[in-house]
């Protein structure tokens, strides 16, 4: 599913609210979840999940084309986990 996916399945299940205020709520969560991610909060959702920022530190990697090594610097990558509500759904037996 795709962001404007999203969009426009919570305004068919929402026919009391403009399609542009709910683009506009959908932008602002997003925009607030990667505003904490940034500072190196974490952002729970209770029964979905929690996003957090893992480091990986600076390492000796290896250009594939070249083979020559090359030293990559340090980052911080987005992390996901889920919540057990969310996995529980997810692995349900029909």
């Amino acid at each position: 599913m795709t962001k404007s996916e999203l969009i426009q399945r919570l305004a068919e299940r929402n026919p009391h609210l403009y399609q542009r205020d709910v683009e506009r709520i959908v932008s602002t969560v997003f925009d607030e979840i990667a505003a904490a991610l940034s500072r190196g909060d974490r952002v729970e959702l209770r029964g979905f999940g929690a996003f957090s920022v893992k480091r990986r530190g600076a390492r000796m990697g290896r250009n594939p084309r070249t083979g020559e090594s090359v030293q990559v610097g340090e980052k911080h990558i987005p992390f996901f986990k889920t919540g057990k509500e969310l996995r529980e759904r997810l692995n349900e037996r029909p």
